[in-house]
């Protein structure tokens, strides 16, 4: 296991793959635009959460269990083995057309990983359909061989996947571990809050941004849940919030996403003054 994670960190510190990344991405932001229905469409947005994640179940499901047919299925097997790579391989495409707009948004180490994981992903697709046209001209050996090292390689690059999500928290929830305080907190004072003008506080350690309209005031926390940049940097149209680094809209009122690649609401606070100052305390929902 300490091999594994000193070869990520190695890929992490690879340089050499910026040029080859740096072009990909413009390539992919052309074709899936920020502020675009697709964006949020292979985002997850319309999901509620991530999209790329839940298709790769599809894809490594369908690929083991052909596999596995074809290693111990035997003759009767060939048909379903055959049907399985197939759909495995059609439900690949939608998978890494969501995996590359996600991976077009970072940057740096996680932009490496990311293109060693995308790398590996589309050349256990086209190991996968050498395996199709193999089993398409009675190859069973070679068939069954490409398969299985392209499940061997998915696997590896799943597993690259599992290190940006769990470990650089990429596609979390960049919200879910704040320490909301449950109580009427003091955050500022009341004279301090402009009008039509997105002010950053902190309520307990909490970042949160305040934003007040006539008698109106509203806050919610001040990270975008998509990738963590500071909503106080964006700007507000007719009660809406657009994130300043990918273009995600939240409702001010109740943190709805109103357009992607943002999946989870912002959380919200319920705002009042008292005694000359603004206070908050968590939306209970």
């Amino acid at each position: 296991m300490k091999a594994v994670q000193q070869l990520t960190k190695r890929l992490e510190n690879m340089e050499t793959l910026d040029r080859f990344a740096d072009l990909a991405q413009r390539v992919v932001s052309r074709i899936v635009p920020q502020e675009s229905a697709r964006k949020d469409l292979l985002s997850g947005t319309w999901l509620g959460r991530p999209l790329h994640p839940v298709l790769t179940d599809v894809v490594i499901g369908t690929w083991t269990s052909a596999s596995a047919l074809d290693v111990l299925g035997g003759k009767r097997a060939e048909r379903a083995a055959d049907q399985l790579v197939f759909i495995g391989t059609m439900a690949a495409l939608p998978t890494i057309a969501a995996g590359l707009s996600d991976w077009a948004e970072l940057w740096g180490a996680q932009q490496r990983v990311g293109s060693v994981h995308a790398l590996g992903n589309a050349t256990a697709l086209s190991l996968q359909i050498f395996s199709i046209k193999a089993r398409r001209s009675g190859k069973r050996k070679k068939a069954c061989l490409l398969s299985l090292a392209s499940l061997m390689l998915a696997g590896a690059s799943a597993n690259l996947g599992g290190y940006l999500s769990f470990t650089k928290g990429v596609g979390v929830n960049q919200t879910a571990f704040e320490d909301w305080p449950q109580e009427w907190t003091p955050v500022i004072l009341a004279e301090d809050l402009a009008e039509g003008t997105l002010t950053p506080a902190r309520a307990d350690g909490a970042r949160i941004t305040l934003y007040k309209k006539g008698e109106q005031l509203y806050a919610l926390s001040d990270r975008c849940s998509h990738r963590g940049c500071p909503l106080h940097l964006g700007q507000v149209n007719d009660l809406m919030l657009e994130c300043s680094c990918h273009g995600s809209i939240f409702r001010l009122s109740d943190g709805e996403v109103l357009r992607g690649p943002a999946t989870v609401p912002a959380p919200t606070y319920e705002v009042r003054r008292q005694n000359g100052r603004i206070e908050v305390r968590r939306t209970l929902r």
